[in-house]
């Protein structure tokens, strides 16, 4: 898992105001799914499995263009600020 860590881009707002962003610890969940650790991928960035949803869903409908596809993806689109948020609030409060 090392060689992946070396090529992890640091986060310019935890380095700028020392407090974490929103966004810290996608780069690290990705590592841990790549390498199979799903569990520890969910508890590093909990919104990791409904970005990839929402992300290959997307593809879909574009490739498809699905009737219903915008309300779907909207539907995943507040799903994921939703969790994202919930979880910086607890990481921090």
């Amino acid at each position: 898992m090392s060689s992946f860590e070396e090529l992890m881009l640091p986060c310019f707002w935890k380095q700028t105001f020392g407090i974490e962003c929103l966004g810290c610890g996608i780069q690290r969940s990705l590592s841990l799914l790549i390498h199979g650790d799903f569990v520890g991928a969910f508890y590093m960035y909990p919104a990791i499995y409904s970005l990839i949803l929402l992300f290959i869903f997307l593809i879909i409908h574009l490739k498809f263009q699905l009737k219903n596809g915008h309300k779907i993806i909207l539907g995943l689109f507040i799903l994921n600020i939703s969790i994202i948020i919930i979880n910086y609030y607890l990481k921090h409060f």
